[in-house]
Protein backbone atom coordinates (compact mmCIF):
# COMPACT_ATOMS: atom_id res chain seq x y z
CA UNK A 1 0.00 0.00 0.00
CA UNK A 2 3.08 2.22 -0.06
CA UNK A 3 3.73 4.50 -2.99
CA UNK A 4 6.76 3.70 -5.17
CA UNK A 5 9.88 5.43 -3.96
CA UNK A 6 8.57 5.86 -0.41
CA UNK A 7 9.88 3.68 2.39
CA UNK A 8 7.19 1.85 4.41
CA UNK A 9 8.01 3.76 7.62
CA UNK A 10 8.87 7.18 6.19
CA UNK A 11 6.83 10.34 5.93
CA UNK A 12 4.26 9.59 8.64
CA UNK A 13 2.78 12.51 10.61
CA UNK A 14 0.93 12.72 13.91
CA UNK A 15 -2.36 14.44 14.53
CA UNK A 16 -2.13 17.45 16.81
CA UNK A 17 -1.55 16.38 20.42
CA UNK A 18 -4.06 18.98 21.64
CA UNK A 19 -6.78 16.57 20.55
CA UNK A 20 -6.73 15.15 24.09
CA UNK A 21 -7.62 18.52 25.62
CA UNK A 22 -10.34 19.07 23.00
CA UNK A 23 -11.87 15.66 23.68
CA UNK A 24 -11.75 16.18 27.44
CA UNK A 25 -13.53 19.55 27.17
CA UNK A 26 -16.17 18.13 24.82
CA UNK A 27 -16.81 15.24 27.20
CA UNK A 28 -17.01 17.64 30.14
CA UNK A 29 -19.66 19.74 28.40
CA UNK A 30 -21.69 16.69 27.37
CA UNK A 31 -21.43 15.14 30.83
CA UNK A 32 -22.57 18.31 32.56
CA UNK A 33 -25.54 18.65 30.19
CA UNK A 34 -26.53 15.01 30.68
CA UNK A 35 -25.90 15.04 34.43
CA UNK A 36 -27.88 18.19 35.18
CA UNK A 37 -31.38 16.62 35.04
CA UNK A 38 -30.15 13.63 37.04
CA UNK A 39 -28.59 15.89 39.67
CA UNK A 40 -31.72 18.02 39.92
CA UNK A 41 -33.88 14.92 40.35
CA UNK A 42 -31.61 13.62 43.12
CA UNK A 43 -31.49 17.05 44.78
CA UNK A 44 -35.30 17.22 44.95
CA UNK A 45 -35.43 13.94 46.89
CA UNK A 46 -32.32 14.44 49.06
CA UNK A 47 -30.06 17.49 49.10
CA UNK A 48 -27.77 19.47 46.81
CA UNK A 49 -24.67 18.03 48.48
CA UNK A 50 -25.85 14.45 47.89
CA UNK A 51 -26.64 15.24 44.27
CA UNK A 52 -23.12 16.61 43.75
CA UNK A 53 -21.63 13.49 45.36
CA UNK A 54 -23.50 11.43 42.76
CA UNK A 55 -22.83 13.56 39.71
CA UNK A 56 -19.31 14.99 40.10
CA UNK A 57 -17.44 11.65 40.42
CA UNK A 58 -19.30 10.30 37.40
CA UNK A 59 -18.42 13.40 35.35
CA UNK A 60 -14.78 13.21 36.41
CA UNK A 61 -14.61 9.51 35.51
CA UNK A 62 -16.12 10.11 32.08
CA UNK A 63 -13.76 13.01 31.33
CA UNK A 64 -10.69 11.08 32.47
CA UNK A 65 -11.73 7.98 30.51
CA UNK A 66 -12.37 9.95 27.35
CA UNK A 67 -9.01 11.70 27.69
CA UNK A 68 -7.13 8.44 28.15
CA UNK A 69 -8.86 6.80 25.18
CA UNK A 70 -8.17 9.79 22.95
CA UNK A 71 -4.53 9.85 24.05
CA UNK A 72 -4.21 6.21 23.00
CA UNK A 73 -5.96 7.01 19.70
CA UNK A 74 -3.56 9.91 19.12
CA UNK A 75 -0.53 7.72 19.82
CA UNK A 76 -1.76 5.05 17.41
CA UNK A 77 -2.89 7.37 14.59
CA UNK A 78 -0.55 8.39 11.79
CA UNK A 79 -1.12 9.76 8.31
CA UNK A 80 1.01 10.59 5.29
CA UNK A 81 0.67 12.08 1.84
CA UNK A 82 2.82 10.55 -0.88
CA UNK A 83 2.96 11.49 -4.58
CA UNK A 84 0.33 8.85 -5.33
CA UNK A 85 -1.61 8.15 -2.11
CA UNK A 86 -3.09 9.47 1.13
CA UNK A 87 -2.73 6.92 3.91
CA UNK A 88 -4.11 6.69 7.44
CA UNK A 89 -3.25 4.22 10.18
CA UNK A 90 -5.50 4.21 13.22
CA UNK A 91 -7.29 1.99 15.70
CA UNK A 92 -7.15 1.33 19.44
CA UNK A 93 -7.91 -2.40 19.57
CA UNK A 94 -7.90 -3.24 15.87
CA UNK A 95 -5.44 -1.38 13.66
CA UNK A 96 -6.80 -0.17 10.32
CA UNK A 97 -4.78 1.04 7.37
CA UNK A 98 -6.77 3.09 4.86
CA UNK A 99 -5.25 4.27 1.60
CA UNK A 100 -6.72 6.55 -1.08
CA UNK A 101 -5.29 7.10 -4.55
CA UNK A 102 -4.62 10.80 -5.01
CA UNK A 103 -5.90 10.85 -8.57
CA UNK A 104 -9.28 9.62 -7.25
CA UNK A 105 -9.62 12.29 -4.56
CA UNK A 106 -12.59 14.50 -5.34
CA UNK A 107 -13.20 16.47 -2.13
CA UNK A 108 -11.22 17.89 0.77
CA UNK A 109 -13.54 19.49 3.32
CA UNK A 110 -12.16 21.53 6.23
CA UNK A 111 -14.32 22.13 9.32
CA UNK A 112 -13.65 23.82 12.64
CA UNK A 113 -16.18 24.01 15.47
CA UNK A 114 -15.78 26.73 18.14
CA UNK A 115 -13.64 24.51 20.38
CA UNK A 116 -11.28 23.55 17.56
CA UNK A 117 -11.05 27.20 16.51
CA UNK A 118 -10.11 28.19 20.05
CA UNK A 119 -7.14 25.83 19.81
CA UNK A 120 -6.26 26.84 16.23
CA UNK A 121 -7.22 23.41 14.88
CA UNK A 122 -9.40 22.02 12.09
CA UNK A 123 -10.86 18.68 11.04
CA UNK A 124 -10.03 17.57 7.49
CA UNK A 125 -12.05 15.01 5.53
CA UNK A 126 -10.53 13.68 2.30
CA UNK A 127 -13.01 11.85 0.05
CA UNK A 128 -12.97 10.06 -3.28
CA UNK A 129 -16.67 10.65 -3.95
CA UNK A 130 -17.41 6.92 -3.79
CA UNK A 131 -20.50 6.01 -1.78
CA UNK A 132 -18.91 3.00 -0.12
CA UNK A 133 -19.82 1.63 3.26
CA UNK A 134 -18.14 2.31 6.60
CA UNK A 135 -16.45 5.44 5.24
CA UNK A 136 -14.06 3.39 3.08
CA UNK A 137 -14.00 6.12 0.44
CA UNK A 138 -12.75 8.79 2.83
CA UNK A 139 -10.02 9.64 5.33
CA UNK A 140 -10.78 11.85 8.34
CA UNK A 141 -7.98 13.74 10.10
CA UNK A 142 -9.17 15.28 13.38
CA UNK A 143 -7.53 17.46 14.42
CA UNK A 144 -4.61 19.10 12.62
CA UNK A 145 -3.34 22.71 12.81
CA UNK A 146 -5.39 25.08 10.66
CA UNK A 147 -2.39 25.93 8.47
CA UNK A 148 -1.79 22.22 7.86
CA UNK A 149 -5.44 21.69 6.96
CA UNK A 150 -5.40 24.48 4.38
CA UNK A 151 -2.11 23.22 2.94
CA UNK A 152 -3.56 19.70 2.62
CA UNK A 153 -6.65 21.05 0.89
CA UNK A 154 -4.64 22.99 -1.67
CA UNK A 155 -2.17 20.19 -2.31
CA UNK A 156 -4.69 17.38 -2.65
CA UNK A 157 -7.04 19.39 -4.89
CA UNK A 158 -4.22 20.67 -7.11
CA UNK A 159 -5.18 19.92 -10.72
CA UNK A 160 -3.70 20.77 -14.08
CA UNK A 161 -5.98 22.99 -16.13
CA UNK A 162 -7.54 21.40 -19.17
CA UNK A 163 -5.77 23.93 -21.38
CA UNK A 164 -2.41 22.92 -19.91
CA UNK A 165 -1.92 26.02 -17.76
CA UNK A 166 -0.42 25.54 -14.32
CA UNK A 167 -2.83 25.10 -11.44
CA UNK A 168 -1.36 28.15 -9.69
CA UNK A 169 -2.42 30.46 -12.53
CA UNK A 170 -5.13 33.05 -11.75
CA UNK A 171 -8.53 31.46 -11.10
CA UNK A 172 -12.06 32.59 -11.87
CA UNK A 173 -12.55 33.86 -8.33
CA UNK A 174 -15.79 34.48 -6.47
CA UNK A 175 -19.08 33.46 -8.05
CA UNK A 176 -21.17 34.63 -5.08
CA UNK A 177 -20.52 36.28 -1.72
CA UNK A 178 -22.73 36.89 1.29
CA UNK A 179 -25.34 39.62 1.13
CA UNK A 180 -26.62 40.20 4.70
CA UNK A 181 -30.02 41.07 3.24
CA UNK A 182 -30.53 37.36 2.49
CA UNK A 183 -31.23 36.85 6.18
CA UNK A 184 -34.80 37.99 5.52
CA UNK A 185 -35.54 34.59 4.00
CA UNK A 186 -34.63 32.68 7.18
CA UNK A 187 -37.93 33.24 9.08
CA UNK A 188 -40.02 32.02 6.12
CA UNK A 189 -38.25 28.67 5.94
CA UNK A 190 -39.64 25.47 7.46
CA UNK A 191 -37.00 25.70 10.16
CA UNK A 192 -38.93 28.44 12.01
CA UNK A 193 -42.03 26.44 13.06
CA UNK A 194 -39.90 23.42 13.92
CA UNK A 195 -37.67 25.51 16.18
CA UNK A 196 -40.72 27.16 17.75
CA UNK A 197 -42.34 23.83 18.62
CA UNK A 198 -39.00 22.52 19.90
CA UNK A 199 -38.60 25.60 22.12
CA UNK A 200 -42.00 25.02 23.74
CA UNK A 201 -41.20 21.35 24.29
CA UNK A 202 -37.78 22.22 25.69
CA UNK A 203 -39.28 24.76 28.10
CA UNK A 204 -41.65 22.12 29.48
CA UNK A 205 -38.79 19.63 29.82
CA UNK A 206 -36.58 22.10 31.70
CA UNK A 207 -39.46 23.05 34.00
CA UNK A 208 -39.89 19.36 34.79
CA UNK A 209 -36.20 19.10 35.81
CA UNK A 210 -36.77 21.84 38.37
CA UNK A 211 -40.12 20.40 39.46
CA UNK A 212 -42.04 23.38 38.06
CA UNK A 213 -43.94 21.81 35.18
CA UNK A 214 -47.28 21.60 37.00
CA UNK A 215 -46.91 25.23 38.07
CA UNK A 216 -46.13 26.35 34.51
CA UNK A 217 -49.21 24.55 33.14
CA UNK A 218 -51.38 26.03 35.90
CA UNK A 219 -50.02 29.52 35.19
CA UNK A 220 -50.82 29.20 31.47
CA UNK A 221 -54.32 27.98 32.29
CA UNK A 222 -54.89 30.99 34.56
CA UNK A 223 -53.58 33.45 31.96
CA UNK A 224 -55.98 32.14 29.31
CA UNK A 225 -58.93 31.63 31.65
CA UNK A 226 -62.15 32.45 29.82
CA UNK A 227 -60.44 32.71 26.42
CA UNK A 228 -62.00 30.50 23.68
CA UNK A 229 -60.00 27.38 22.83
CA UNK A 230 -59.52 28.41 19.21
CA UNK A 231 -58.05 31.74 20.33
CA UNK A 232 -55.71 30.00 22.77
CA UNK A 233 -54.44 27.70 20.03
CA UNK A 234 -53.94 30.66 17.69
CA UNK A 235 -52.05 32.68 20.32
CA UNK A 236 -49.77 29.78 21.24
CA UNK A 237 -49.11 29.03 17.57
CA UNK A 238 -48.25 32.68 16.91
CA UNK A 239 -45.91 32.70 19.90
CA UNK A 240 -44.20 29.55 18.66
CA UNK A 241 -43.73 31.11 15.23
CA UNK A 242 -42.18 34.26 16.71
CA UNK A 243 -39.78 32.21 18.84
CA UNK A 244 -39.02 29.99 15.86
CA UNK A 245 -38.36 32.99 13.61
CA UNK A 246 -35.83 34.36 16.09
CA UNK A 247 -34.18 30.94 16.30
CA UNK A 248 -34.12 30.65 12.51
CA UNK A 249 -32.35 34.00 12.25
CA UNK A 250 -29.68 32.86 14.70
CA UNK A 251 -29.24 29.53 12.95
CA UNK A 252 -28.90 31.24 9.56
CA UNK A 253 -26.20 33.56 10.88
CA UNK A 254 -24.27 30.63 12.33
CA UNK A 255 -24.50 28.59 9.12
CA UNK A 256 -24.04 31.19 6.41
CA UNK A 257 -22.00 34.07 7.84
CA UNK A 258 -18.84 34.71 5.81
CA UNK A 259 -20.36 32.70 2.94
CA UNK A 260 -18.36 32.66 -0.28
CA UNK A 261 -18.66 30.52 -3.42
CA UNK A 262 -15.56 30.60 -5.57
CA UNK A 263 -14.05 28.70 -8.45
CA UNK A 264 -10.53 27.39 -8.06
CA UNK A 265 -8.76 25.38 -10.78
CA UNK A 266 -11.16 22.51 -11.47
CA UNK A 267 -13.00 22.97 -8.16
CA UNK A 268 -15.96 24.83 -6.71
CA UNK A 269 -15.39 25.82 -3.09
CA UNK A 270 -18.05 26.89 -0.57
CA UNK A 271 -16.77 28.48 2.65
CA UNK A 272 -19.14 29.61 5.38
CA UNK A 273 -19.89 29.65 9.09
CA UNK A 274 -19.70 32.00 12.09
CA UNK A 275 -18.89 29.80 15.08
CA UNK A 276 -18.26 26.58 13.16
CA UNK A 277 -16.39 27.32 9.94
CA UNK A 278 -16.74 24.99 6.97
CA UNK A 279 -14.91 24.73 3.67
CA UNK A 280 -16.58 22.32 1.23
CA UNK A 281 -15.13 21.51 -2.19
CA UNK A 282 -16.88 20.06 -5.24
CA UNK A 283 -14.76 19.00 -8.19
CA UNK A 284 -16.22 20.36 -11.41
CA UNK A 285 -15.53 17.08 -13.20
CA UNK A 286 -18.09 15.48 -10.89
CA UNK A 287 -20.76 18.08 -11.57
CA UNK A 288 -23.75 16.73 -13.53
CA UNK A 289 -26.13 19.64 -13.10
CA UNK A 290 -27.83 21.85 -10.53
CA UNK A 291 -31.08 21.87 -8.61
CA UNK A 292 -33.08 25.06 -8.03
CA UNK A 293 -34.92 24.47 -4.73
CA UNK A 294 -37.85 26.69 -3.68
CA UNK A 295 -39.51 25.85 -0.35
CA UNK A 296 -42.97 27.38 -0.20
CA UNK A 297 -42.22 30.34 2.08
CA UNK A 298 -38.99 31.11 0.27
CA UNK A 299 -40.71 30.87 -3.13
CA UNK A 300 -43.48 33.26 -2.07
CA UNK A 301 -40.71 35.69 -1.10
CA UNK A 302 -39.20 35.47 -4.60
CA UNK A 303 -36.12 33.50 -3.59
CA UNK A 304 -34.51 30.12 -4.24
CA UNK A 305 -31.39 28.17 -3.33
CA UNK A 306 -28.98 26.22 -5.53
CA UNK A 307 -27.82 22.65 -4.84
CA UNK A 308 -25.13 20.80 -6.76
CA UNK A 309 -25.97 17.58 -8.60
CA UNK A 310 -22.61 15.85 -8.40
CA UNK A 311 -21.37 12.29 -8.17
CA UNK A 312 -20.43 10.95 -4.76
CA UNK A 313 -22.62 13.38 -2.79
CA UNK A 314 -25.88 11.44 -2.52
CA UNK A 315 -25.30 9.75 0.82
CA UNK A 316 -23.83 11.49 3.82
CA UNK A 317 -21.26 9.69 5.93
CA UNK A 318 -21.47 9.69 9.74
CA UNK A 319 -18.49 12.04 10.02
CA UNK A 320 -19.91 14.52 7.53
CA UNK A 321 -21.19 17.91 8.48
CA UNK A 322 -24.83 17.63 9.46
CA UNK A 323 -25.90 20.32 7.03
CA UNK A 324 -26.48 19.54 3.37
CA UNK A 325 -23.07 19.51 1.70
CA UNK A 326 -24.65 19.93 -1.74
CA UNK A 327 -25.86 23.51 -1.18
CA UNK A 328 -23.91 25.98 -3.30
CA UNK A 329 -26.07 29.05 -2.60
CA UNK A 330 -28.45 29.66 0.33
CA UNK A 331 -31.88 31.18 -0.23
CA UNK A 332 -31.27 34.32 -2.29
CA UNK A 333 -33.26 36.37 -4.85
CA UNK A 334 -34.37 34.07 -7.64
CA UNK A 335 -32.70 36.06 -10.41
CA UNK A 336 -29.40 35.88 -8.55
CA UNK A 337 -29.85 32.14 -7.99
CA UNK A 338 -30.39 31.63 -11.72
CA UNK A 339 -27.25 33.62 -12.44
CA UNK A 340 -25.18 31.57 -9.99
CA UNK A 341 -26.53 28.36 -11.53
CA UNK A 342 -25.43 29.55 -14.97
CA UNK A 343 -21.97 30.49 -13.68
CA UNK A 344 -21.55 27.13 -11.94
CA UNK A 345 -22.45 25.27 -15.14
CA UNK A 346 -20.40 27.65 -17.32
CA UNK A 347 -23.50 28.52 -19.34
CA UNK A 348 -24.69 31.91 -20.55
CA UNK A 349 -28.16 31.24 -19.10
CA UNK A 350 -29.09 28.60 -16.54
CA UNK A 351 -30.96 25.62 -18.09
CA UNK A 352 -33.49 25.93 -15.26
CA UNK A 353 -34.43 29.29 -16.75
CA UNK A 354 -33.67 28.84 -20.46
CA UNK A 355 -35.44 25.54 -21.20
CA UNK A 356 -39.15 25.86 -21.87
CA UNK A 357 -41.15 23.40 -19.78
CA UNK A 358 -44.07 21.32 -21.06
CA UNK A 359 -47.10 20.99 -18.78
CA UNK A 360 -48.67 17.67 -17.78
CA UNK A 361 -52.14 16.27 -18.54
CA UNK A 362 -55.17 17.42 -16.56
CA UNK A 363 -55.44 13.94 -15.05
CA UNK A 364 -52.36 14.79 -12.97
CA UNK A 365 -54.31 17.64 -11.36
CA UNK A 366 -57.10 15.26 -10.36
CA UNK A 367 -54.60 12.93 -8.71
CA UNK A 368 -53.19 15.77 -6.62
CA UNK A 369 -56.61 16.97 -5.55
CA UNK A 370 -57.55 13.46 -4.42
CA UNK A 371 -54.28 13.08 -2.49
CA UNK A 372 -54.75 16.44 -0.79
CA UNK A 373 -58.34 15.75 0.29
CA UNK A 374 -57.42 12.24 1.43
CA UNK A 375 -54.72 13.77 3.64
CA UNK A 376 -57.29 16.07 5.26
CA UNK A 377 -59.58 13.10 5.90
CA UNK A 378 -56.70 11.17 7.47
CA UNK A 379 -56.07 14.10 9.84
CA UNK A 380 -59.70 14.76 10.73
CA UNK A 381 -60.97 11.17 11.09
CA UNK A 382 -59.11 10.41 14.37
CA UNK A 383 -60.36 13.69 15.85
CA UNK A 384 -63.95 12.84 14.94
CA UNK A 385 -63.71 9.30 16.33
CA UNK A 386 -62.09 10.45 19.58
CA UNK A 387 -64.58 13.31 19.83
CA UNK A 388 -67.52 10.89 19.63
CA UNK A 389 -65.94 8.57 22.19
CA UNK A 390 -64.41 11.08 24.62
CA UNK A 391 -65.33 14.76 24.41
CA UNK A 392 -67.16 17.27 22.22
CA UNK A 393 -64.11 19.55 22.35
CA UNK A 394 -62.34 17.35 19.80
CA UNK A 395 -65.37 17.53 17.50
CA UNK A 396 -65.18 21.32 17.57
CA UNK A 397 -61.45 21.18 16.85
CA UNK A 398 -62.18 18.84 13.92
CA UNK A 399 -64.72 21.04 12.15
CA UNK A 400 -62.80 24.27 12.82
CA UNK A 401 -59.56 22.79 11.46
CA UNK A 402 -61.40 21.28 8.48
CA UNK A 403 -62.63 24.75 7.48
CA UNK A 404 -59.01 25.82 7.19
CA UNK A 405 -57.43 22.61 5.91
CA UNK A 406 -59.77 21.83 3.01
CA UNK A 407 -59.25 25.13 1.13
CA UNK A 408 -55.52 25.00 1.91
CA UNK A 409 -55.28 21.45 0.57
CA UNK A 410 -57.07 22.41 -2.65
CA UNK A 411 -54.82 25.44 -3.19
CA UNK A 412 -51.67 23.37 -2.63
CA UNK A 413 -52.91 20.62 -4.95
CA UNK A 414 -53.62 23.08 -7.77
CA UNK A 415 -50.22 24.73 -7.21
CA UNK A 416 -48.52 21.32 -7.29
CA UNK A 417 -50.14 20.61 -10.66
CA UNK A 418 -49.14 23.99 -12.06
CA UNK A 419 -45.57 23.37 -10.92
CA UNK A 420 -45.31 20.14 -12.92
CA UNK A 421 -43.22 20.44 -16.05
CA UNK A 422 -40.37 18.98 -18.06
CA UNK A 423 -38.23 20.11 -20.96
CA UNK A 424 -35.24 19.09 -23.02
CA UNK A 425 -32.34 21.40 -23.82
CA UNK A 426 -29.31 20.80 -25.96
CA UNK A 427 -27.31 19.39 -23.03
CA UNK A 428 -29.77 19.15 -20.14
CA UNK A 429 -32.96 17.43 -19.08
CA UNK A 430 -34.99 19.83 -16.94
CA UNK A 431 -37.78 18.61 -14.64
CA UNK A 432 -39.87 20.56 -12.12
CA UNK A 433 -42.29 19.32 -9.45
CA UNK A 434 -43.48 19.97 -5.91
CA UNK A 435 -45.34 22.69 -4.06
CA UNK A 436 -44.30 22.69 -0.41
CA UNK A 437 -40.78 22.11 -1.73
CA UNK A 438 -40.67 22.92 -5.42
CA UNK A 439 -37.58 21.64 -7.18
CA UNK A 440 -36.31 22.31 -10.68
CA UNK A 441 -33.42 20.06 -11.63
CA UNK A 442 -31.19 20.50 -14.68
CA UNK A 443 -29.46 17.15 -15.28
CA UNK A 444 -26.82 16.60 -17.94
CA UNK A 445 -28.17 14.24 -20.57
CA UNK A 446 -24.81 12.50 -20.73
CA UNK A 447 -25.01 11.77 -16.99
CA UNK A 448 -28.18 9.65 -17.32
CA UNK A 449 -27.36 5.93 -17.17
CA UNK A 450 -30.84 4.39 -17.12
CA UNK A 451 -34.59 4.91 -16.89
CA UNK A 452 -37.34 3.63 -14.62
CA UNK A 453 -40.99 3.84 -15.65
CA UNK A 454 -43.56 3.47 -12.87
CA UNK A 455 -47.31 3.15 -13.23
CA UNK A 456 -49.79 2.43 -10.48
CA UNK A 457 -53.16 0.98 -11.44
CA UNK A 458 -54.65 4.47 -11.13
CA UNK A 459 -51.95 5.98 -13.35
CA UNK A 460 -52.59 3.35 -16.04
CA UNK A 461 -56.28 4.19 -16.04
CA UNK A 462 -55.44 7.89 -16.37
CA UNK A 463 -52.75 7.19 -19.02
CA UNK A 464 -50.03 8.70 -16.85
CA UNK A 465 -46.51 7.48 -16.07
CA UNK A 466 -43.73 8.56 -13.72
CA UNK A 467 -40.44 8.66 -15.61
CA UNK A 468 -37.32 8.45 -13.43
CA UNK A 469 -33.86 9.29 -14.77
CA UNK A 470 -31.17 7.21 -13.06
CA UNK A 471 -27.77 8.80 -12.55
CA UNK A 472 -24.67 8.36 -10.44
CA UNK A 473 -24.96 11.96 -9.25
CA UNK A 474 -26.97 13.71 -6.56
CA UNK A 475 -29.74 11.60 -5.07
CA UNK A 476 -29.25 8.94 -7.77
CA UNK A 477 -32.66 9.40 -9.41
CA UNK A 478 -34.74 12.35 -10.61
CA UNK A 479 -38.42 11.93 -11.44
CA UNK A 480 -40.80 13.42 -13.96
CA UNK A 481 -44.05 12.53 -12.17
CA UNK A 482 -47.40 11.97 -13.87
CA UNK A 483 -46.40 12.71 -17.43
CA UNK A 484 -48.60 11.47 -20.26
CA UNK A 485 -47.65 7.91 -21.19
CA UNK A 486 -46.66 8.72 -24.76
CA UNK A 487 -44.94 11.97 -23.78
CA UNK A 488 -42.97 10.25 -21.02
CA UNK A 489 -41.65 7.53 -23.33
CA UNK A 490 -40.83 10.09 -26.01
CA UNK A 491 -38.96 12.22 -23.48
CA UNK A 492 -36.79 9.28 -22.36
CA UNK A 493 -36.01 8.26 -25.93
CA UNK A 494 -35.11 11.79 -27.00
CA UNK A 495 -32.98 12.54 -23.93
CA UNK A 496 -30.50 9.70 -24.46
CA UNK A 497 -30.98 8.40 -28.01
CA UNK A 498 -30.45 4.66 -28.37
CA UNK A 499 -30.47 3.84 -24.65
CA UNK A 500 -33.99 2.36 -24.76
CA UNK A 501 -33.87 0.80 -28.22
CA UNK A 502 -33.06 -2.74 -26.94
CA UNK A 503 -36.34 -2.54 -24.98
CA UNK A 504 -38.45 -0.99 -27.73
CA UNK A 505 -40.92 -3.90 -27.94
CA UNK A 506 -41.51 -3.96 -24.19
CA UNK A 507 -41.97 -0.19 -24.10
CA UNK A 508 -44.46 -0.16 -26.97
CA UNK A 509 -46.46 -3.08 -25.55
CA UNK A 510 -49.31 -2.43 -23.09
CA UNK A 511 -48.06 -2.18 -19.50
CA UNK A 512 -48.46 -5.41 -17.55
CA UNK A 513 -46.99 -4.36 -14.20
CA UNK A 514 -46.17 -1.30 -12.16
CA UNK A 515 -42.47 -0.87 -12.93
CA UNK A 516 -40.21 -1.28 -15.95
CA UNK A 517 -36.52 -0.52 -15.86
CA UNK A 518 -34.51 0.15 -18.98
Amino acid sequence: MTAPGTAPDEGWHELDRRTVAVTALLTLGGSVAAGMPIGLAVARNTSTGTALLWVLPAVALLVAGAGVLDHVRWRRTRYRVTPSRVELRTGIVVTRHRSLQRDRIRAVDVTADPLLRAFGLVAVRVGTGEQSGAGEGSVALRPVPSATGEALRRELLRRERRDGADADAPVDGALAVLDPAWIRYAPVSFVAPVLGASAFGGALQVSEWFGLQAGVITWVAEVFHGVPLAAVIAILAAGALVVGAVGALGLWVEMWWNYRLEREPGTLRVSRGLLTTRSISVEEARLRGVELVEPLGVRLSGAARIDAVATGMGAAKPEDDKTDRRTLLPAAPRALAQGVAAAVLREQVSPTDAVRLTGHPAAARGRRLRWALATVVAVEAPLVVLGVLLTDVLLHIAWISALALVPLAVVLAVDAYRSLGHGLGERYLVARSGTVRRSTVALQRGGIIGWTFRQSIFQRRAELVTVIATTAAGTGAYAVPDAGTDEGLALARATVPGLLEPFAEELDAPATNGTFVG
